[in-house]
C-alpha cells in the first residue's frame, strides 16, 4: 500500500468511526428520522455546491438510476437501520458488526467477477468471521445484554454497505465522486422529508443539548461529506474490496470512544467476538491473485 493510500486509509477510518458515537448523543434528542435528514441536509449543503462547480452534478444526473440504487442500498436503508439499532446496542458492538462488511463485499466482488472467494484464506476468513458473530450475539444475547433483532438489523445495513461502492464503482466508476455523492444526499433528503418534517419541530421544540445540535454537525460534515469523498478517494487508489477494510479502523475508534466517554461496557461476548470478527474480515479482505499457468 503506497503512502497516499495509507493516509487516505487512515483518515477515512477515522472518519467513519466517529458517528456511533454521534449518534449515541443525538439520539437523546432526536428520532432517527431527524438524524437522517439533518445529516444529509448538512452534507448536501456542502457537496452540491461543490458538484456543481466541477460539472460533476451534471455527469451523475446522467446516471441517476445507478446514483439512486447506491443512494438506497448506501444510505437510505443502512443508516435507518443503524441509527435505530442505536437505541438498543452500544456504538462499540454496532461498530463491530459494520465490521463484517469485507466478508459480504468479498461475495459481491465474486459475483460482479472476482475471483477471491476461490482462495482457501477468504473462505476460512468468512467462516471465522461468522463463528464470532456468533459467539458474540450467542453470550451476549443469553445473558440478556444484546437485543438479537437490532444485531440482525445491523448485519443488514452491513450487507448495504458491501453492496453499494462495490456495485456503483463497477457500474459507473467514471462519474466524480462528488457528483455521486451529492445527488445521493438529495434522494435521501427527499425520502426521509416527510417522516423528518412531522418530528423535528416537537423536536426542537424541546430544546435539543448543544452537544446533540453539535453531533448533528459532525455526522453531516465529517462522516457524509468528508467521509465519502475519502473513502471513494481510496477506492480509486486500492479497489472496493480491499477499501472495506476500514472497517478495523472504524471498530477501534467506535469501541474506544464508547467506553471513555459513554461508559459502554466491555461484554463477555464482545471481548470473545471482536478477535474473532477482526481476523476473519481481515483474512476475507487479503487482496487474491491467481496464479498463471506454468509456460510450456
Amino acid at each position: 500500500m503506497s503512502r497516499k493510500a495509507l493516509l487516505l486509509f487512515l483518515a477515512t477510518g477515522l472518519a467513519w468511526g466517529v458517528p456511533y458515537f454521534f449518534i449515541q448523543i443525538a439520539l437523546e434528542d432526536f428520532s432517527s428520522y431527524s438524524i437522517i435528514f439533518i445529516r444529509v441536509l448538512i452534507g448536501a449543503a456542502i457537496m452540491v455546491p461543490l458538484a456543481l462547480n466541477s460539472g460533476a452534478l451534471k455527469i451523475a444526473l446522467k446516471h441517476w438510476q445507478w446514483v439512486l440504487f447506491f443512494a438506497v442500498m448506501e444510505m437510505v436503508i443502512p443508516w435507518w437501520l443503524i441509527t435505530e439499532a442505536g437505541r438498543h446496542i452500544s456504538s462499540g458492538l454496532t461498530a463491530l458488526l459494520i465490521a463484517t462488511v469485507p466478508m459480504f463485499g468479498v461475495v459481491v466482488a465474486s459475483l460482479l467477477g472476482d475471483k477471491s472467494i476461490r482462495n482457501p484464506k477468504t473462505l476460512i476468513g468468512m467462516v471465522v468471521g461468522f463463528a464470532g458473530v456468533v459467539a458474540l450475539v450467542g453470550i451476549d444475547s443469553f445473558q440478556g445484554i444484546v437485543d438479537p433483532i437490532w444485531v440482525g438489523a445491523v448485519i443488514l445495513g452491513s450487507i448495504g454497505y458491501a453492496i453499494a461502492p462495490a456495485v456503483i464503482a463497477y457500474k459507473i466508476g467514471f462519474v466524480p465522486t462528488t457528483g455521486v455523492i451529492s445527488l445521493s444526499m438529495v434522494f435521501v433528503a427527499i425520502a426521509y422529508l416527510v417522516p423528518a418534517i412531522t418530528q423535528l419541530p416537537l423536536e426542537i421544540a424541546n430544546t435539543p443539548s448543544v452537544d446533540s445540535w453539535l453531533a448533528l454537525l459532525g455526522l453531516g460534515a465529517i462522516c457524509s461529506a468528508l467521509a465519502f469523498v475519502l473513502f471513494f478517494a481510496l477506492i480509486k487508489e486500492i479497489g472496493a474490496p480491499r477499501a472495506t477494510l476500514i472497517v478495523y479502523i472504524n471498530t477501534l475508534v467506535a469501541l474506544l470512544l464508547g467506553v471513555v466517554f459513554l461508559s459502554e461496557p466491555i461484554t463477555p461476548g464482545l471481548l470473545i467476538g471482536l478477535p474473532l470478527v477482526l481476523i476473519g474480515s481481515w483474512l476475507a479482505g487479503q487482496k487474491y491473485e491467481a496464479k498463471q499457468p506454468a509456460a510450456s
